[in-house]
């Protein structure tokens, strides 16, 4: 009776055993599904806060030593795809932004893989590390075609002469005649550029034509009209220009005897007006913009948008480096002085034979700036050889007498740049290029040491020794060779290739070479 008493109690306990047994393996599926869910619906976004822009731009180039005072040679930086700022030595700049991005889609297929994995296996620990995900986007597409054109140029360097029917870079003059012709050719095929809409003239999209500021009208003008750079799709450009003008915000919103803060508080209402419009800006901290200007001011009112000054491309005729003019972002162009009634200065390329230039050397010009008192101290009236005017007399021709000249002095005035190097260039006479801390028009490409004399300010009194020092047999030389860079001084209308305005969007397109932006190309395809 013992036994079956016993019977009856183990019958009875045994179902709540099985019972609980039963409840907690449920509970146990139940917890890990609730955890898969978890995990699976955050949404992950990674971001790496980019480093400083100058600091990561600060080891891209290295420019001659005898054009930039004083800053000596950079670090390479660490890129398989390096192309050179100068076409001879600079090297790719880091990435500048990169964004991981999983979207809602990605997400999905993951959780479902998750959870398939977890359900078959229960006791496998939980893997949370998500795989890379293969973004595809415009902006990649362009930094492909980018590389590529990086690779071609690398190329180019040490391999043949590319054929071309209108010009052929030849010759010491350049920094690398074959790395500049390939650089041009690939700017030509990919290089597309979009103009911002907002802004009305005369402040935007505007500028003079004529007269001191030349370049600056005739680049927005040209760039308005253009078909073949200017893009209508931001998705496809590769650099996004401001059309903003200096020179009409002076003429226009300054009022004489005030600081420039009017000028520059507008040039900060303006990008801030663009950033909150278009996300491009903000998307490369306005790396991939660029602005032109030949105005003094325009280098410090870029500073009012503290990213536009310290990130962006300014193109400029005042190139000094003393007033934070960075050649590695930032590219130095002519100035061009074209009269009223003339709508192009190739013209006038050329002139005597050396032979027949019976002036040694030949300045007129204002005596203003901190150079150009020390050339007419040490020069004006005392030599015959060396004609220095601040004005001309009644009838005498100032490009006649340039013409008949070996040298043209190009001290630097109030600015650095002058006009007179295009005008020296274009008359067919030797550049003598007079300054302190300024980087020479298209620096990136041409070789001034072979055509130009730099002369510091040092040696201002002994311009005429270093002047007939230079024997007859290199005058000859570096005066056909200021002939043959001449195409690259012309403006015409319209535009002829390797003229200026192109030679304006190549320094342009190297500078947007020497940077990347958007994800790590080894997730885009080819």
């Amino acid at each position: 009776m013992a036994d079956s008493s016993f019977f009856r109690i183990l019958l009875f306990i045994f179902p709540s055993i099985l019972g609980l047994a039963l409840i907690s393996l449920l509970s146990q599926k139940s917890s890990s599904w609730t955890l898969i869910s978890t995990v699976s619906n955050t949404n992950v976004v990674t971001a790496k806060t980019p480093p400083s822009i100058s600091e990561r731009r600060e080891e891209a180039l290295d420019l001659p030593p005898d054009i930039v005072d004083g800053n000596g040679g950079s670090e390479e930086a660490n890129s398989k795809d390096a192309v050179p700022n100068n076409l001879a030595s600079m090297p790719v700049a880091a990435e500048a932004l990169q964004v991981q991005n999983f979207n809602e889609r990605d997400e999905a297929s993951q959780i479902n893989a998750t959870g398939s994995s977890m359900k078959d296996s229960p006791d496998r620990p939980l893997n949370t590390k998500r795989p890379r995900v293969r973004i595809r986007t415009n902006l990649d597409r362009l930094e492909m075609g980018l590389q590529q054109a990086r690779a071609g140029i690398r190329a180019a360097m040490n391999g043949s002469r590319v054929q071309d029917p209108d010009y052929i870079p030849t010759g010491p003059s350049y920094l690398n005649a074959k790395a500049f012709h390939r650089s041009y050719l690939e700017m030509e095929k990919r290089f597309k550029i979009f103009v911002y809409k907002e802004g009305d003239p005369p402040l935007f999209h505007d500028g003079p034509c004529y007269h001191l500021y030349t370049t600056e009208g005739i680049f927005i003008h040209k760039m308005q009209m253009d078909i073949h750079f200017q893009t209508q799709d931001p998705e496809k450009a590769h650099v996004f220009f401001l059309p903003y003008s200096i020179t009409r915000m002076v003429q226009y919103v300054w009022e004489r005897g005030h600081y420039y803060d009017a000028i520059g508080n507008l040039v900060q209402d303006y990008v801030n007006v663009i950033a909150r419009k278009h996300h491009y800006f903000n998307r490369s901290l306005g790396t991939d913009h660029f602005i032109l200007s030949c105005h003094d001011w325009a280098p410090t009112t870029s500073f009012y948008s503290p990213l536009l000054g310290e990130n962006s491309i300014r193109v400029l005729c005042n190139a000094n480096t003393s007033e934070r003019f960075n050649p590695v972002k930032d590219a130095s162009i002519p100035g061009l002085h074209l009269m009223p009634g003339r709508s192009e200065l190739g013209s006038v390329v050329g002139g005597p034979s050396p032979s027949q230039r019976r002036i040694l050397a030949f300045f007129a010009g204002g005596n203003h700036g901190p150079v150009r008192p020390l050339v007419f101290k040490q020069w004006e009236n005392k030599d015959p050889d060396i004609q220095i005017h601040n004005y001309l007399p009644k009838g005498v021709s100032y490009h006649k007498l340039m013409r008949n000249s070996k040298f043209c002095l190009c001290p630097s005035g109030y600015e650095v740049g002058s006009p007179r190097i295009v005008e020296s260039v274009n008359n067919g006479c030797v550049p003598v290029l007079i300054s302190k801390n300024y980087v020479p028009p298209f620096s990136d490409v041409l070789n001034w040491k072979m055509f130009a004399v730099i002369v510091s300010l040092e040696d201002i009194p002994n311009l005429k020794k270093i002047l007939l020092g230079i024997s007859d047999s290199q005058y000859i030389r570096m005066q056909k060779r200021v002939v043959q860079l001449g195409r690259h001084f012309q403006a015409n209308t319209p535009p002829k290739r390797f003229d200026v305005f192109h030679m304006i969007l190549h320094s342009i397109w190297l500078r947007r070479l020497n940077i990347r932006i958007g994800k790590d190309l080894d997730a885009v395809p080819n």
